[in-house]
């Protein structure tokens, strides 16, 4: 009897000793990744029952996946990502690009670009087959053309006028600046009643003539004159030349 009680306590401590082992083996065999339990699927395939091979391997991917779709990206054992690494080295390089500067357009420009067949918004310049560097002389006579020209017009009819200005001087049939557009013979009245010397511009025409050489457009680009019907006293550009506008006073023409 006491033989039978010696051999039933070595049979106890026996099993408890195995269930530990068994319990040191399993935690053995699991990686533990922030909290998250993963097998890799080298180990699952002792865990699956012999079949065929592709049963098995089917099994063992499709539990290995649900288990990575469990884990960040970063953290899953045996799979090299580097998607922090990625998502760090774009945040560093967009910080490295220099912000492009505000363009402040109640500034004139100091050039203006052109196609052949139109003059381009700052933005818009990459389009362009040549530019046109602004003197500040320039600037100021353009203004005071605008001013002789559509002192009591609408900003509409003002930006109109600065339009035609720069409109011949991208044309190839008028001359090559701004000066000599403005100083062509028998073309601008004020030119030739001296009104183009005494005028000041105003803050109306200052804007007009800015916003017209950052690209604003209130005629097409090619139209080239405009004249007023009650005040002109010689009426050929009415007669010869297609209306395109009609601006307070002035009707425009191409």
């Amino acid at each position: 009897m006491d033989l039978f009680k010696q051999n039933r306590y070595v049979a106890l401590l026996i099993g408890a000793i195995l269930v530990c082992v068994g319990s040191i083996c399993l935690l053995w065999r699991t990686v533990v990744v922030e909290g998250q339990e993963y097998f890799p699927a080298q180990e699952m395939d002792s865990y699956m029952p012999m079949k065929e091979n592709n049963q098995v391997q089917s099994a063992s991917s499709s539990f290995v996946r649900a288990k990575t779709h469990q884990l960040p990206k970063s953290a899953v054992v045996g799979i090299p990502l580097k998607s922090k690494m990625i998502q760090q080295h774009q945040l560093l390089k967009e910080q490295q690009v220099p912000a492009v500067p505000k363009l402040d357009k109640t500034i004139p420009p100091k050039q203006i670009f052109f196609t052949k067949t139109a003059l381009l918004k700052p933005e818009d310049q990459a389009k362009s087959t040549w530019k046109y560097a602004l003197s500040d002389e320039e600037l100021l006579l353009l203004q005071k053309i605008v001013m002789a020209e559509a002192e009591g017009e609408p900003y509409e009819g003002k930006v109109a006028v600065a339009n035609v200005v720069l409109n011949r001087l991208r044309s190839a049939n008028y001359p090559d600046t701004i000066k000599e557009v403005i100083y062509q013979k028998h073309q601008f009245s004020p030119v030739r009643n001296g009104r183009l010397k005494r005028v000041k511009p105003n803050k109306d025409t200052v804007r007009a003539v800015t916003e017209a050489l950052y690209g604003r457009k209130e005629v097409s680009d090619d139209t080239y004159y405009f004249l007023s019907i009650k005040l002109a006293s010689d009426l050929t550009v009415a007669r010869t030349q297609k209306k395109t506008k009609q601006i307070g006073n002035h009707t425009f023409y191409k």
